[in-house]
């Protein structure tokens, strides 16, 4: 016998989760979000994106506070003449905001890619940074 859930549970959920996307900004603070691509790695000061196919002048580099937002495109181009029997490469636009545990300094906040490897330096603000207190 196959136990179904509460139609309305899900309902709900749905509503909170619109709730929450529509009062929040990306900027937000709120956990990483906006999916699973493009794939990075989250260091101390350092954050490893995966990019490949992808344009220096097509990605969108965004910082404030603690988050990062990354948006781009990646193009995939066919000959005219080309007939596509399978496509595995994909392309299309990706957005991604994730948060980190420290507030960073936008001024001096660097970008290199190479080999479809995008690497953000990310200075954490000396405002962000604990201040040692001598006890008179």
């Amino acid at each position: 016998m196959a136990i179904l859930s509460d139609p309305f549970d899900a309902l709900i959920q749905l509503q909170q989760a619109l709730d929450t996307y529509r009062t929040s900004s990306w900027l937000g603070s709120s956990l990483s979000s906006g999916g699973a691509y493009p794939p990075l790695n989250v260091f101390r000061i350092v954050v490893i994106i995966e990019v490949p196919g992808v344009r220096k002048a097509d990605l969108q580099i965004q910082v404030k506070g603690n988050t990062i937002r990354l948006a781009g495109a990646k193009s995939v181009q066919y000959g005219d003449s080309a007939a596509l029997h399978r496509r595995e490469r994909q392309s299309g636009s990706f957005d991604r905001a994730i948060t980190v545990p420290v507030e960073i300094d936008v001024d001096q906040v660097t970008a290199e890619c190479h080999d479809g490897m995008l690497t953000l330096f990310l200075p954490r603000a000396e405002r962000d940074k604990p201040k040692l207190i001598t006890v008179g």
